[in-house]
């Protein structure tokens, strides 16, 4: 790997890597707060539109899941423990699906919640278990296919998450996972190196975009729209299953990566992004209502 992309994405694995320690530092986080005083006080490891109700977001983070409304209020849903990996089930808006750690550390396991993220069970320990998934997505084509990464291999559940499978190793890099939703065996990957496509359930993976520069989130929407960001052109889209990729944001983020998108499954005109700051290593909560053309904080705080 060149320096450069070494100084792209070592921000972002030191972020990573200091998530069990982070946990261990604070013993609780507000159940009642913003986000913004929630960026100044955890790290944020995903977020989704919550399908039961669109106005509502649901963000993972080192503390807990929280549910965010428009005005920026957060309230935290579940009990307080680390969600490293975070998806909602594509069809049932009751479902969620994660992996991490308890507050008292160790890891979770492959968990899930039928009642919106309040209360969370392990469905399994994954192989080599308890496993800590910090990439993971269920599959849009078939909802009974999720995958997951942890210690450098990559994991398949065909049944719902109640048993697991070694593919093979993960790719090198990996920064972010992301499911089709046209073929159960088609997935892609965010890493340091690009992105990449795999079109054999991970076992072999090939260039999914042309330009070979580190990959920051990967995201696919359930009727087909796929996200990458790349960092030096920026945000880009296309439609599965050709790869024809076009520039949607290349300079909205002020030189922050994305490292998580989510879609309103109403109008993908609506858009929020959870996005890093390399050189203060602040994230912030973004929002696009024009189809990711332009960004702003969520509910920025007045002056």
């Amino acid at each position: 790997m060149t320096a450069v992309k070494l100084r792209y994405l070592v921000p972002i694995a030191l972020v990573l890597l200091a998530a069990g320690v982070f946990l261990a530092m604070r013993s609780h986080s507000e159940a009642s707060t913003t986000v913004h005083a929630l960026a100044e006080d955890t790290h944020f490891h995903g977020i989704a539109v919550d399908s039961a109700d669109p106005s509502r977001l649901y963000l993972a983070t080192h503390h807990g899941l929280y549910a965010l409304a428009p005005d920026g209020s957060a309230t935290r849903l579940s009990p307080v423990q680390d969600f490293m990996g975070f998806t909602p089930h594509p069809t049932d808006p009751s479902t969620l699906y994660a992996s991490g750690h308890p507050a008292g550390g160790g890891n979770l396991g492959f968990i899930a919640s039928e009642d919106g993220g309040e209360s969370w069970s392990q469905l399994a320990e994954g192989v080599g278990g308890p496993v800590d998934f910090h990439q993971m997505d269920v599959s849009r084509a078939d909802p009974n296919t999720i995958y997951g990464a942890y210690a450098g291999q990559l994991q398949v559940s065909r049944d719902g998450g109640h048993n697991w499978e070694v593919v093979g190793a993960a790719p090198d890099g990996l920064i972010d996972l992301a499911a089709s939703s046209k073929d159960p065996g088609t997935l892609y990957a965010a890493t340091q190196s690009g992105l990449l496509k795999s079109e054999d359930g991970g076992r072999t993976w090939q260039d999914a975009y042309w330009l070979r520069q580190p990959a920051t989130m990967v995201h696919v929407t359930p009727d087909g729209a796929v996200y990458a960001f790349v960092v030096g052109t920026g945000l880009i889209e296309t439609l599965e299953p050709k790869l024809s990729w076009q520039t949607i944001s290349k300079d909205g983020f002020g030189g922050d990566y994305v490292l998580h998108l989510a879609v309103d499954p109403t109008s993908h005109s609506k858009l929020y992004a959870i996005t890093f700051d390399p050189q203060s290593h602040e994230q912030t909560v973004l929002a696009s209502a024009d189809a990711g053309n332009t960004w702003a904080p969520l509910a920025k705080p007045a002056d």
